[in-house]
């Protein structure tokens, strides 16, 4: 994505050639030709721009020992002109006066513009030159008044997806998904750790809490006094640096875009109804090419544990720990856990408790750690108080999960290619839950294609059970709850299966209505004798579309209820990054309920089965324990249960 906020030329903060990577010659490139194609500037010009970004990003070569040697004017595709820009700011570290021109004289919005999906440099300049265009919000008014339609090479489908298109890259730009943000972090974090003289590095920020979308990265590292400059010039030149926005004594500033991942940036099959929700091709577009702003702190050793803690967060955490440290009598901060006094940042943390890690700030509190994902200021510096904070789940207790598709409905795996991925997984069972009829859009199954399925499960698990391999098929089914709380297969049908996930997707029709209706219709088909699971459900998007109005504490209870009664009916935290869906909040609510939670990747690939590990995390952030969740039963336990709480 070519968005603004990365088009800027980038400082060199080294003191010896090279003074640019060639990933940021490459970057710079690639804005110099969409400069000069908003600019109006010859095509054949742009495109020596263009090609010559994608001629320096492509090098295998170093692109200093290039530039020193002569040789990068060889190179087919870099002519004289260019290749002088580039060695002139290769050696020097200064960009071209006309880049800095073209820079300062583009309208920042602009540049904007070119976040949109679909909006390429020479429609900007159109619509900037026959409607006058200059930012976001000119353009989404022009096509709210139909101005943009009657325009040469435009139209009313195209003034549309312009709309649509805003209304994407507002979503996108605010936060990014967990899957996304963590990729990012991770990745980044192993890099960093790799470096001559980084002592530790970890993740901080709403990442590390875990949070279902990510706003900036915040990365804490540690390191000895003698060895900043070192590993500030070492971060500096790390590939997948967009722009650098700041580097100072204790603090790094940087773009990442999807150039730091080496085996490139692609999206996991998605169901149609999730792909078409977040926006499509052109999600996909923005995600491809998406950046995301990460802050890196550098920190002596010493005061590692204090920082990381501090970073991570959250805000209203740190208020509680604050408060407890003041409560003894002591200060606490980024540097330290010390004696009220007039020093500041590194020079009061000489007076600090020592910490060897975060354990030991929370010990000299009096507190039981408190794991990141619980630090929220939701009832965690109580629970740590008393010595009772839950003992989290792991990926480590999961041994199957009940909701994923197969090719019978809109699955690109097998019946077989399932059951063995989930084995090599280490799972003692899955669950496999096709879509019912209604869901044309995803191949919904009909009733005689599903109860032929069943016995196509039956003779595997008889022949797994004759060879003595603890393996299980359970065999369900996502059924639409449709009006009046009514569930889309006949209840002989249903009577069938081993369980029923019961899911809503007409949810244009769903948020049409109000939160009383749709509470209603929900109790509704929980009271039904074949429910057992109720399926993603609000059903959120994240960065694609709010769920629609349901009262869920009023749905747990009534589910309680039926639990209390001896009847199974359990709640889905679904765990594709794209839902994450029972939100954590409601997690820990049908915990206090006693509502089993299950944890189910919505698998409709292979590689979707690993999802489970973003349930997971978001399980443990919603306090679950082992205890809590379907997925911890064994095979031969999980079909016990089933039976005996029809």
């Amino acid at each position: 994505m070519a968005g603004g906020g990365a088009f800027r030329l980038p400082i060199s903060k080294r003191e010896m050639v090279p003074h640019f990577s060639r990933n940021q010659v490459s970057t710079v490139l690639h804005q110099v030709a969409i400069l000069l194609e908003l600019n109006g500037a010859n095509m054949f010009r742009v495109r020596s721009y263009q090609n010559g970004s994608r001629i320096v990003g492509s090098l295998t070569q170093d692109l200093g020992e290039l530039v020193a040697s002569g040789e990068l004017f060889d190179i087919k595709g870099i002519g004289k002109g260019l290749g002088s820009a580039i060695t002139e700011a290769v050696r020097t570290g200064v960009w071209p006066d006309d880049w800095h021109d073209l820079h300062e004289k583009t309208s920042p919005g602009l540049l904007e513009m070119l976040g949109i999906p679909g909006v390429g440099p020479k429609r900007i300049k159109q619509l900037h030159d026959e409607l006058g265009i200059d930012s976001i919000l000119d353009l989404q008014e022009a096509a709210v008044k139909n101005e943009i339609a009657p325009l040469s090479g435009f139209g009313a489908k195209s003034q549309a997806k312009i709309l649509s298109g805003i209304d994407l890259l507002a979503r996108f730009n605010a936060r990014r998904r967990l899957d996304i943000g963590l990729r990012y972090g991770e990745t980044f974090v192993t890099l960093i750790r790799a470096l001559p003289g980084v002592i530790r590095a970890e993740l901080a920020g709403s990442a590390r809490r875990r949070k279902d979308t990510i706003g900036d990265l915040d990365v804490v590292v540690a390191l000895a006094d003698s060895d900043h400059e070192l590993v500030t010039q070492s971060i500096l030149n790390l590939p997948g640096i967009a722009d650098i926005k700041g580097a100072g004594d204790s603090k790094v500033s940087l773009i990442l875009d999807t150039s730091l991942f080496e085996d490139g940036f692609g999206l996991s099959h998605l169901d149609a109804n999730v792909l078409d929700a977040i926006g499509g091709a052109e999600y996909e577009q923005l995600e491809s090419g998406g950046t995301i702003d990460a802050q890196v702190r550098l920190v002596p050793e010493r005061v590692f544990p204090y920082t990381l803690a501090y970073f991570t967060g959250s805000k209203e955490h740190n208020i509680r720990m604050r408060k407890e440290a003041q409560m003894r009598g002591l200060k606490l901060n980024e540097f330290g856990l010390m004696p009220e006094t007039e020093l500041t940042g590194l020079a009061a943390a000489e007076s600090s408790l020592p910490a060897l890690n975060e354990s030991d700030i929370y010990s000299h509190l009096e507190l039981a750690y408190v794991s990141p994902e619980l630090r929220e200021d939701m009832g965690e510096i109580e629970a740590a108080t008393k010595n009772s904070l839950p003992d989290l789940i792991t990926n480590d207790v999961i041994k199957g999960a009940l909701h994923n598709h197969t090719v019978l409905s809109d699955g690109e795996a097998t019946l077989e290619q399932l059951a063995a991925t989930a084995q090599k997984m280490g799972w003692n069972w899955v669950g496999v839950a096709d879509h019912s009829p209604t869901l044309t859009v995803a191949n919904g199954a009909s009733a005689q294609d599903l109860l032929s399925q069943g016995e196509t499960i039956r003779r595997y698990n008889a022949d797994w059970k004759e060879k003595e391999v603890d393996f299980r098929i359970f065999h369900g089914v996502e059924c639409d709850i449709l009006a009046d709380g009514k569930l889309d297969h006949p209840d002989d049908v249903l009577a069938q299966l081993d369980y029923v996930v019961a899911s809503v997707h007409a949810i244009g029709r769903w948020r049409s209505r109000d939160e009383s209706e749709n509470t209603e219709d929900l109790l509704k088909v929980i009271d039904h004798p074949s429910t057992n699971v109720l399926g993603h459900p609000t059903g959120r998007i994240l960065q694609g579309r709010d769920g629609y109005e349901v009262d869920l504490h009023k749905v747990l209870e009534h589910m309680a209820e039926h639990n209390d009664d001896g009847r199974l009916k359990a709640v889905e935290l679904n765990a594709s990054p794209y839902r994450l869906d029972l939100d954590w909040r409601l997690c820990k609510r049908a915990k206090e309920l006693g509502v089993p939670v299950a944890i189910n990747p919505d698998a409709h690939s292979l590689a979707g089965l690993a999802d489970i590990s973003y349930g997971v995390m978001i399980g443990r952030k919603g306090w679950l324990e082992q205890k809590d969740i379907l997925n911890s039963l064994g095979g031969a336990d999980l079909q016990r249960l089933m039976e005996e709480r029809r």
